[in-house]
């Protein structure tokens, strides 16, 4: 996932495994700024988009699990070329390059928190020029990241996958990180689950979430219309 953001991965019930939500259905769709959830004291405030960002009708085919809370830490809410380079990406001058490439229409990202804070769900939609753009873009993006273990998507095909434990940058901690990211049509989607747990304890990155929201966000880009 390109964003210059730190992250954190969520922890889940299995009733929460068991629904999601489209975020474009409440305050999310076209959303111009971040979630109204206020920013923790002494906590930094995430970076929005500029206000010329174009609003986009990708916010209301977002799926994120249900009973989440929007990431004040994270932006939500749709971006352009320039707002994804200047804000979001943690590669500036390839993600331009990339984007140009692609002819990007329109993109949308959506954060949220799991209610215990100890999980952080990302997804973001990225419409390109043309599914040959669209893939392109994706292995773009994919090749950026050093990857350890790839698991199955079922119902999701030929889509990329991921599982690793990385050290934080905090002495004392590590990240597991589940990441799937595919194509359908013209729209890249990149799903990504972080939790954060201090050295030593059990941490395994959440293959199953990623799979079960990656395999309901294909099946929400691929309702037909009307």
């Amino acid at each position: 996932m390109r964003r210059s953001g730190s992250g954190v991965v969520l922890v889940v019930s299995a009733a929460l495994l068991g629904s999601v939500v489209l975020a474009g259905c409440g305050g999310d769709a076209g959303a111009m700024a971040p979630a109204a959830t206020p920013a923790a004291a002494g906590q930094k405030a995430p970076v929005a988009p500029s206000a010329a960002a174009p609003k986009s009708g990708l916010g209301s085919l977002v799926v994120v699990p249900a009973g989440y809370l929007d990431d004040s830490r994270e932006f939500t809410g749709a971006f352009g070329l320039e707002s994804f380079v200047n804000n979001l990406s943690a590669a500036p001058a390839e993600d331009r390059a990339l984007l140009l490439n692609a002819d990007l229409a329109e993109g949308y990202q959506a954060a949220r928190v799991s209610p215990d804070r100890k999980k952080r769900f990302t997804v973001q939609l990225f419409k390109t020029g043309s599914p040959k753009k669209a893939n392109d873009l994706r292995q773009g993006f994919w090749n950026q990241e050093t990857h350890s273990k790839q698991f199955a998507v079922l119902g999701v095909p030929n889509a990329l996958s991921d599982a690793r434990t990385v050290p934080k940058g905090v002495s004392d901690q590590s990240e597991a990180v589940a990441q799937v990211s595919f194509v359908v049509g013209n729209v890249v989607a990149e799903i990504t689950v972080r939790q954060t747990v201090q050295i030593g304890d059990t941490l395994v990155p959440d293959a199953g979430l990623v799979t079960k929201i990656a395999k309901q966000q294909r099946a929400q880009l691929t309702k037909p219309s009307g």
